[in-house]
């Protein structure tokens, strides 16, 4: 239980960053970069909320941990994305840990939800590769060739 709300905040502190990222790319006038760091955000909250939901159909208590103040300023465009990859990184080394922890607390139903998880972790971090590599791109032809691809196109879609 204590595991699982670790990761609720967790989750809660990567939306918070793809808040401060997306603010950081509308300061930029980038706004395709910012709707996408956005529209993370929501999706972390909305992972966030289905464990809140999990650990309460388990009639767990929800314990949310404070969250860290996000970064709220980037050198680059580059280094905005790379602060979300990082963050991709650490919820997936999370989520494992949390999974590894279930199996060995032979807690099947946690074990079962997390396949979600960990699904989801293996596109996020995808995409945002796909993502850094773009904005590396864009910084050779123009962060507005980004800008125009993204207009026409969602990054991670299959």
């Amino acid at each position: 239980l204590d595991a699982l709300n670790a990761q609720v905040g967790m989750e809660y502190e990567a939306s918070l960053k793809y808040d401060s990222i997306g603010s950081y790319f509308t300061l930029e006038d980038l706004p395709q970069l910012a709707k996408f760091f956005f529209k993370q955000s929501t999706e972390e909250r909305d992972h966030a909320h289905k464990l809140i939901k999990f650990i309460l159909d388990r009639d767990g208590q929800v314990k949310i941990p404070a969250i860290p103040a996000p970064p709220h300023s980037f050198a680059s465009p580059i280094e905005a994305v790379k602060a979300a990859q990082e963050s991709e990184r650490k919820v997936s080394s999370s989520i494992n840990k949390l999974y590894e922890l279930s199996v060995a607390e032979k807690d099947h139903a946690t074990s079962v939800m997390l396949h979600w998880f960990i699904t989801e972790q293996v596109e996020e971090g995808a995409t945002v590769k796909q993502m850094l590599r773009f904005v590396e791109r864009g910084k050779e032809d123009g962060m507005m060739t980004v800008e125009d691809y993204l207009a026409d196109t969602e990054p991670g879609a299959k």
